[in-house]
């Protein structure tokens, strides 16, 4: 699939104006936005509402930077663009550590019980739900719901659910424990980031960028002419990465190839996964590019970077379960609990990229001739 024919026609941006200009106006902007998210950060206090919200604007901001110093460095100066762009890179992962222990402990929490039946599920395509079942089967003492093979002779659904349901609350205080532990560590860790002499300086160099962006030469070549190029250039990298996945293979639900890796090695699972992981990353320099040239941004780019968010989201939480399983001397029900949580989590991660596959299957079909 291409969308070549969307993707670099700086058409918002006049003939006269340079690649400088067009280039420092995006940036200006991003610095912007980093300065008022530091400020709200340190003005947040006790807010932890207000910390996490200015947290997450300062992470955005440092990425949209980061990445159009990466995409665009032709135009500047070199040597201060990499150095810019890798102090943002640590400014942005140490940042990120606190939201992402946080947002997996619910995630997993939210997955084991719906999992053990802790909560009320939809019904399954073809059965009927609460509100449609006949006055016999709707005894309110009995999980009728969670356990749709109670009427067959003979089944195992109860045993299952009970042993589940044990290992569920030993398990999900087994997430609790180690996923706050590493919170709390992240929390330092951004604290300490946050008061360090290296932060101060990162501040001082996007203060500057905010007025000032040191340009290079080929800077002063019209923006249609210099900034297409770069644009394209990250295009490419993310369109050939795309065609590298299995989308042929991600086009049919339920076809547990992410499971089946998800249960080999550690090193054959992340390998299996990497590849849409950088996918997600071209994504991300891609649409930075192209907010560089267009003031809109292109709404299947956004869509497809929440699939790919939702992949990255459920791959980690997947690789937390298979964590706490390896912890010495846990009960076998337990084990059984965080075995069935990362069989879920490999599906959500499986549904994702069944997701990501119909986005650009009719991305494919509205842009091609």
């Amino acid at each position: 699939m291409s969308r070549q024919d969307t993707a670099a026609v700086p058409a918002g941006l006049p003939a006269t104006v340079t690649a400088g200009e067009a280039l420092a106006r995006y940036l200006h902007a991003q610095a912007g936005d980093f300065l008022r998210s530091l400020r709200l950060h340190s003005e947040s206090g006790a807010d932890t509402a207000g910390v996490a919200a200015a947290a997450r604007a300062l992470r955005q901001a440092s990425r949209r930077i980061s990445g159009t110093l990466h995409t665009f460095r032709p135009l500047l100066d070199p040597a201060w663009a990499d150095g810019l762009r890798t102090e943002l890179a640590w400014l942005s992962a140490t940042l990120a550590q606190e939201h992402a222990c946080t947002s997996r402990l619910g995630r997993l929490l939210e997955a084991l019980s719906r999992l053990s039946g802790a909560v009320p599920l939809p019904p399954a395509r073809g059965q009927r739900g609460p509100l449609e079942a006949a006055p016999s089967e709707a005894a309110p003492s009995e999980p009728s719901a969670s356990e749709p093979g109670a009427s067959e002779p003979g089944a195992e659904t109860p045993r299952s659910t009970g042993t589940l349901t044990v290992g569920a609350a030993r398990a999900g205080a087994l997430l609790e424990r180690q996923l706050t532990l590493a919170r709390t560590r992240a929390h330092s860790a951004a604290l300490q980031a946050l008061g360090s002499s290296r932060f101060h300086a990162v501040a001082d160099a996007v203060a500057v960028l905010a007025s000032e962006l040191p340009l290079g030469p080929p800077a002063g070549a019209p923006a249609a002419e210099a900034l297409t190029l770069p644009a394209e250039l990250a295009e490419r990298r993310f369109l050939e990465a795309v065609a590298a996945l299995p989308l042929a293979r991600a086009a049919h639900p339920y076809n547990a190839e992410a499971l089946v890796h998800g249960l080999a090695a550690a090193s054959a699972g992340e390998a299996q996964d990497a590849p849409w992981h950088q996918v997600r990353l071209l994504l991300r320099l891609h649409r930075y590019a192209q907010e560089v040239l267009h003031p809109k941004t292109d709404p299947v780019l956004c869509h497809a970077g929440l699939v790919l968010d939702r992949h990255r989201d459920a791959a980690e939480a997947a690789d937390a379960a298979a964590t706490a399983a390896r912890t010495p001397r846990i009960a076998p029900a337990t084990a059984y609990a965080l075995g069935v949580l990362h069989a879920d989590q490999r599906h959500e991660v499986e549904a994702a990229r069944f997701a990501f596959q119909q986005v650009w299957q009719r991305a494919a079909a509205v842009t091609a001739p």
